[in-house]
């Protein structure tokens, strides 16, 4: 299984934009599908936006709109661009990979490590 190693995290203000990124140790994106996630203490994980090896993409109703996801096969990397950003997406992040084009977490194989995102009011 591939390696992921998240980036990007940090604070921002209400309505602000960042870019987290996730690095693969290899060419995985190319073969497996991949997903953002986020968790917020005392709730359960909620997928947020995939993408598959095409690079058709979904997004929940949560973030759609203001998230977009992509990636990058030639740098084994995958994006999400977060715009107009909210406190209620204050949660840590996490991408995955797996054979399944959801947004359901146990269809995912490959976790990384997370990048917190904060949104002050």
């Amino acid at each position: 299984q591939a390696s992921l190693v998240e980036s990007g995290g940090g604070s921002v203000q209400s309505g602000g934009s960042l870019t987290l990124s996730c690095q693969a140790s290899d060419d995985t994106f190319q073969f497996y599908c991949a997903g953002w996630f986020r968790l917020v203490p005392g709730k359960e994980r909620e997928g947020i936006a995939a993408i598959d090896t095409d690079g058709l993409v979904s997004d929940a109703d949560s973030v759609k709109g203001r998230f977009t996801v992509s990636k990058d096969n030639a740098k084994n990397t995958m994006y999400l661009q977060m715009n107009n950003l909210k406190p209620e997406d204050t949660a840590m992040y996490y991408c995955a990979a797996g054979p399944t084009f959801v947004l359901q977490v146990a269809a995912y194989k490959s976790w990384g490590q997370g990048t917190q995102v904060t949104v002050l009011e």
